[in-house]
């Protein structure tokens, strides 16, 4: 028997709308009928953009810190944390506060994730 990673599942107030967010972040698509209850983004094993990400309508908010979270990274870590921040996330912390290392944010529905420098 084998097992693997079929996909990461979000909760979302508005699944299209937090699958649109993330998909621009990571350069992806929304597969093709997202709507406000669900929406998934297509893993692409021919360029190694991960598993499937998937986001589902829950009726309540998030209220807590996240125990898992994404670390993206980026070889212009500046310049990928504007487009990010253009695209709705908020920063949290600053690369100064982390050793120029990483920057950590919020997606537009609260979930924590950071960008860290790939030197």
């Amino acid at each position: 028997m084998t097992i693997s990673v079929l996909a990461i599942s979000f909760d979302a107030h508005d699944a299209a709308q937090l699958a649109q967010f993330w998909a621009q972040a990571l350069h992806r698509s929304v597969n093709e009928g997202a709507t406000k209850d669900f929406a998934a983004i297509a893993a692409d094993a021919d360029s190694g953009l991960g598993v499937v990400l998937m986001f589902h309508k829950v009726p309540e908010g998030k209220t807590v810190k996240n125990r898992v979270h994404f670390d993206l990274k980026a070889a212009d870590v500046l310049a990928e944390a504007d487009r990010l921040t253009a695209l709705g996330a908020q920063q949290t912390r600053s690369l100064v506060e982390n050793n120029n290392r990483w920057i950590s944010f919020l997606d537009p529905e609260g979930n924590e994730f950071d960008l860290v420098a790939s030197r």
